[in-house]
């Protein structure tokens, strides 16, 4: 098929799947940026990584994102929180967390110190947003300092503001949430001495701004976020089957080492470094500090093992995180034994059970009481350590538990749920296998996505074991 061809029917496919299941239909630029992200490229296997953009085009698809973001989504979070300018300043190479989500593809850090202004000038007229640096910050943010005209940064920072005389300006400090903390002492101490007492009695904390962006999906990255996911779920699958794992031969180790090879040949990266371990019947107990560090040894894979992985990339500045397992046949065996069949079938009912409970207004500490309580009701051993995803890996937004915090966690988990937003459902339950002896832990974690409908899970989930080999009637 001619690559134009495939555009139109990827296009006139994807427009009707929304229109079936009640997506938002997008604009002429969100079908183009769709468009860019299902074209096969030269050279690349369409069976496998075919959405994967060159260079060029993810820079084209990140800064149409972003001014979509800017335009669409930050007016009405500054507006429900009553904030009339937001100031993000950053040094180079000593970024704020916000403002890297805001700098355009093409630069890679901050230049010299970037200071964004953000001045919201009222429904009609929408927000205006100024670079007080010596270039544009891409098209979105216009320069408004003149270096020969006001040498001083700080004093045209000071104009700006007495000139829109905003009721609160909000800085990046906060207590509880690190991606919101952004601001230096040195530069909040600039700035207050710049701007002088009546100004500075006006700074309040932008945390609650800067994590509604941060954690706010625009419904073109959720467009784009699907075969983002798909990727990540293809690496896996390709990691944990025979073209990667000969039992008795290959280690966990060699697993993680080629998923990071992986992941670079495909000019991607990864947010962590990736685990595989293995549980297995014999004497050694579930441990999570154990299963979840780096420094263990590397086992042997061999039949009868359960393996688990845990794996994430980074696309179009958009991050993934999945946990899935597999089961590696013993000679003779066609399919997993049943009573690992039955385990897995836990997790997925704890996720059904945990995700069912996610309310607008509800916090991470309510939904973790009420699904742990509803789990345990059901003679599952429940463990939920769920955290928000996007533009960063444990990303900005409330915390739906820790794995050493069952109980709930002060401060980010009482932050409430708002829709649009997407989290990592990570999460485990506990079998007792009577035939190995011990307890198992089935570890899931899929990428998921709340909004009025509920929650979906981004790209899908895993449902049934993955086996080594495949069989004809395998997974």
């Amino acid at each position: 098929m001619h690559l134009s061809e495939f555009c139109v029917k990827s296009l006139k496919i994807n427009y009707y799947i929304m229109r079936k299941t009640k997506w938002h239909i997008p604009n002429l630029s969100q079908l183009i940026i769709m468009i860019l992200l299902l074209s096969p490229l030269a050279g690349q296997s369409q069976e496998s990584y075919q959405l994967i953009l060159p260079m060029k085009q993810r820079a084209e698809v990140i800064d149409r994102l972003l001014a979509e973001k800017i335009e669409t989504v930050l007016p009405g979070i500054m507006r429900r929180k009553g904030l009339d300018m937001w100031i993000i300043i950053s040094r180079e190479y000593n970024e704020d967390p916000v403002i890297e989500t805001m700098l355009p593809a093409t630069w890679l850090a901050a230049r010299r110190r970037t200071i964004l202004i953000i001045f919201d000038q009222g429904a009609e007229r929408g927000l205006e947003t100024l670079a007080v640096a010596r270039y544009d910050v891409g098209e979105s943010f216009k320069k408004a300092w003149d270096k020969e005209k006001e040498p001083n940064q700080w004093k045209r920072v000071a104009q700006l503001i007495a000139e829109r005389d905003p009721q609160t300006i909000g800085v990046n400090k906060s207590h509880d949430f690190g991606l919101a903390d952004g601001i230096v002492s040195t530069d909040l101490k600039e700035l207050h001495r710049a701007i002088g007492k009546k100004f500075s009695n006006r700074i309040v904390s932008a945390e609650n701004v800067a994590i509604g962006w941060l954690e706010t999906r625009t419904p073109t990255e959720m467009a784009v976020y699907p075969q983002i996911c798909r990727i990540a779920h293809t690496i896996i699958d390709e990691a944990l089957s025979d073209r990667v794992i000969q039992p008795g031969v290959t280690t966990t180790d060699e697993v993680v080492w080629w998923l990071r090879e992986k992941v670079r040949e495909l000019k991607l990266i990864t947010w962590f470094h990736p685990s595989v371990s293995i549980q297995r019947a014999d004497a050694e107990q579930f441990d999570q500090i154990r299963t979840f560090t780096q420094n263990k040894d590397p086992h042997v894979i061999l039949p009868g093992d359960l393996l688990h992985v845990d794996f994430g990339i980074t696309y179009l500045r958009l991050n993934t995180d999945t946990q899935q397992h597999a089961y590696v046949l013993r000679p003779g065996e066609t399919d997993a034994p049943e009573y690992l069949k039955k385990a897995f079938k836990n997790g997925n009912r704890l996720q059904d059970i945990f995700t069912s409970n996610f309310k607008v207004g509800k916090t991470g500490n309510q939904v973790l009481k009420k699904s742990r309580e509803q789990a345990i009701d059901e003679k599952i051993k429940p463990a939920i350590y769920t955290h928000p995803i996007g533009y960063h890996g444990h990303a900005a937004g409330t915390t739906l538990g820790m794995w050493d915090a069952q109980g709930g966690v002060p401060g980010t988990g009482d932050y409430p749920l708002h829709l649009n937003t997407a989290y990592s459902i990570e999460l485990n339950a506990a079998t007792y296998i009577e035939e190995w002896g011990k307890e198992i832990r089935i570890m899931l974690e899929e990428d998921a996505f709340f909004d009025e409908n509920g929650v979906r899970f981004i790209d899908g989930r895993q449902t049934e074991l993955m086996l080594i080999p495949r069989t004809p009637e395998g997974h």
